[in-house]
């Protein structure tokens, strides 16, 4: 099964796969695969941008080989803002899409205490890109019953 977990920077996508996946599953997730990449003291997030496009480079890769043993094993895959196309793809595969929000304040909190401030953009990105609802439908009784 291929799980794509997403979710606005800071809001705890990595900590949902630590509780669900187990030893012999697959996780791509662009934070360790740059801790991977890089040497020791390297910060946990707020990585610098060679690194992270060597990680990009990684990711694309791991993604095309994991999608291939999805059936054998359980792939979490955090992406968190996959475009229309993605999500197509990701359908395409059956994939569960689970969303972790813990909420706009939480995150723009974890981001100050955490995260480069530029983090704060890509949340504000994520939470626009949210849809509300087109229209909101109420029930209103026609009489007392």
């Amino acid at each position: 099964m291929l799980y794509v977990v997403t979710g606005p920077p800071a809001a705890g996508k990595s900590s949902w796969i630590e509780g669900h996946a187990k030893a012999r599953d697959i996780v791509i997730d662009l934070d360790r695969i740059t801790r991977a990449l890089t040497g020791p003291g390297a910060p946990q997030w707020n990585q610098d941008p060679i690194q992270l496009r060597v990680a990009h480079k990684a990711r694309y890769a791991a993604m095309r080989e994991a999608f291939e043993v999805r059936d054998e094993v359980d792939v979490y895959l955090i992406h968190t803002m996959p475009s229309a196309k993605w999500l197509a793809r990701y359908r395409r595969m059956e994939a569960r899409v689970v969303t972790v929000d813990p909420g706009r304040d939480i995150v723009m909190k974890r981001i100050e205490a955490m995260r480069d401030p530029d983090m704060k953009r890509v949340a504000t990105r994520w939470y626009n890109s949210r849809r509300p609802p087109s229209h909101v439908v109420t029930y209103t009784p026609s009489r007392d019953w």
